[in-house]
């Protein structure tokens, strides 16, 4: 059967004939392992471009090039064919040695990432999510976002960059190495074994044993889990690396209560994947789905920006009177735990009911305030 082209490199990986991105698009092979054609394949930006010609649609638009008749009859030795898959072994999953990780994760040297937290988070937090989510940094300020899987041992990591202002990622195609993974570093200077294979996990599934009480929330990418962690850590936050990549690796949550946040122009998508695994307990929140403007649709924006922008940024008009309701009936609540609150209101679709003064008699200590949110 023709399949996607496994990955091999960056020679193995094509300019998208939709976008014309390099280095983004996976071609399909045929059953002796050619390709079928350099439109034939899929884009990895399936949010910005979703080009994806599989084989059954080219052969329509492209009738002669349809292998002849008599390859679908062709003698097959089924009971050989049968015997192989028998003597096939599986593959033993390979690690990243553990002193990479440790010599990568360093409190003395900020990448450009964390830099950018530190503009917006406390430095205790920044500081906890180092240490949680393992942040590596390279000699050039990159962030390396490991991969450790639920027993603590590394798979590999993604090297990527970020503007330290900004936090966004820098895309610039004249920029080199924008994404880089530490396995195919490694590779180079002969530091892994020839044969040694990628098995990816999601990002920050060892937390998955520290805190066996919280809630995951599920996103897309590694840099919405750990500034969501930093502003609603509440929630246990993994990433799945894409949308492209909700498989079977998500198996590793069942028995765990999940809430899945995908990424504006992800929704759809990440409903129909994640009806494929019913033992899953998840439930897809439609928080940006409700609250977005065409803008932010533009901007194919996911919850970390929706949250910046709500707890951080200027209010969205229409939410201006909602919020002066708010603060009106939130006036027992510390100003400085406004935002929060009205935030995370928000985020897991509750109500605001209102807020009330309760009196205490504790050592003729002042009254202390609570407020009411209905379930």
């Amino acid at each position: 059967m023709p399949g996607l082209q496994k990955y091999g490199g960056r020679s193995t990986r094509y300019t998208c004939p939709n976008c014309k991105r390099d280095h983004c698009f996976t071609r399909y092979l045929d059953d002796n392992g050619e390709e079928i054609d350099p439109t034939c394949g899929i884009c990895d930006h399936s949010g910005s471009c979703g080009y994806h010609l599989p084989p059954r649609e080219f052969y329509k638009l492209h009738p002669e090039k349809k292998p002849g008749p008599d390859w679908r009859y062709q003698k097959v030795d089924w009971l050989e064919a049968k015997k192989q898959r028998t003597k096939a072994l599986p593959v033993a999953t390979c690690f990243i040695p553990p002193d990479i990780v440790l010599k990568s994760v360093r409190p003395d040297r900020d990448s450009d990432f964390v830099t950018f937290l530190r503009t917006m988070l406390d430095p205790i937090v920044v500081e906890g999510l180092i240490n949680d989510y393992q942040l590596g940094v390279t000699s050039k300020k990159d962030v390396i976002f490991f991969q450790l899987d639920i027993n603590g041992s590394c798979r590999t990591g993604k090297i990527m960059k970020y503007d330290p202002e900004t936090g966004h990622r820098i895309k610039d195609e004249k920029c080199p190495s924008r994404i880089t993974w530490v396995h195919s570093l490694m590779k180079y200077p002969n530091g892994l074994p020839e044969d040694w294979q990628l098995t990816q996990c999601l990002f920050g599934e060892h937390l998955l044993r520290q805190y066996p009480g919280k809630v995951v929330a599920l996103v897309e990418s590694e840099k919405t889990a750990v500034i969501c962690a930093g502003l609603m850590p509440r929630f246990l936050w993994l990433a799945t690396g894409g949308k492209s990549q909700i498989n079977d690796r998500l198996l590793v949550l069942k028995g765990r209560k999940i809430v899945a946040f995908p990424d504006i122009d992800g929704y759809d998508e990440w409903q129909r994947k994640l009806a494929e695994y019913p033992e899953l307990a998840v439930t897809i929140s439609p928080v940006l789905q409700q609250n977005s403007t065409k803008e932010d649709r533009d901007a194919h924006i996911d919850i970390a920006d929706w949250l910046l922008r709500y707890m951080f940024g200027p209010a969205p008009a229409e939410a201006d009177k909602w919020h002066q309701e708010f603060l009106k009936a939130a006036e027992f609540i510390s100003p400085e735990k406004h935002e929060e609150v009205e935030a995370l209101i928000h985020v897991l679709e509750l109500e605001f009911w209102g807020a009330v003064k309760i009196e205490t008699k504790d050592d003729d200590e002042s009254a202390t305030a609570a407020v009411t949110v209905p379930p």
